[in-house]
């Protein structure tokens, strides 16, 4: 079973109470996931390989590291996944970034793909998939199967807040996958919004209702 880890650095903990505040503005919103994707990266990359690398600093010649191996791709799920994007791409500058957006069909209540827009060798790159919320899992889980199904196998779902239905949910249906969180939050409402969430993290993101 992957790992389930709350990243709860005192600067996160303290930048998501902000988050949360009914009247945060959007402009405010939107700096806060930004910085908080940084945080969260920190740790998220922690076990990123390396490879020794002979360099020429101003006093003499040494082998020093540098990161080796597979590239990463950055996986937003659309369209509250874009939010995040920003602050991992600032840690890892070469990373690709790939696409996946979804909606929720009205009478179904479940995820519905709509576009997958992938750098060519996905397969061949370590993947973290961003969405700031981890509700019913739903989501998570189509975009996991998305990316599977084009040959990716090293996969990390990144998020702001989750449910524990929602971690339970992907957990179970995708066990190799390690999922990073900034909270773990009590449960779903009957509507299924996370209690005590921060709301429609697309809607808060882009000024949108």
């Amino acid at each position: 079973m992957g790992k389930a880890e709350v990243i709860n650095h005192p600067l996160i903990q303290h930048k998501l109470s902000i988050l949360r505040r009914t009247e945060t503005s959007t402009k405010v919103f939107r700096e806060l996931v930004d910085e908080i994707a940084m945080l969260m990266g920190y740790e998220v990359l922690r076990d990123l390989p390396l490879e020794d690398v002979e360099i020429q600093t101003p006093i003499t010649r040494t082998v020093q590291k540098q990161l080796a191996g597979k590239k990463l791709a950055i996986v937003p799920i659309l369209r509250a996944g874009i939010g995040m994007v920003d602050g991992l791409v600032s840690l890892v500058p070469a990373a690709k970034v790939g696409h996946i957006g979804m909606y929720r069909d009205e009478e179904t209540l479940q995820p519905v793909e709509y576009l997958v827009k992938l750098p060519d060798d996905i397969s061949q790159r370590r993947i973290i998939v961003v969405d700031p919320m981890l509700a019913t899992g739903g989501s998570a889980i189509l975009a996991v199967n998305s990316l599977k199904l084009r040959g990716a196998h090293q996969i990390k779902f990144v998020c702001l807040v989750a449910a524990p239905e929602g971690v339970k949910a992907l957990q179970e249906a995708h066990p190799d996958v390690d999922i990073f969180m900034a909270a773990l939050d009590d449960h779903l409402n009957e509507h299924g919004y996370i209690v005590p969430g921060l709301g429609d993290a697309g809607d808060r993101l882009f000024g949108t209702k």
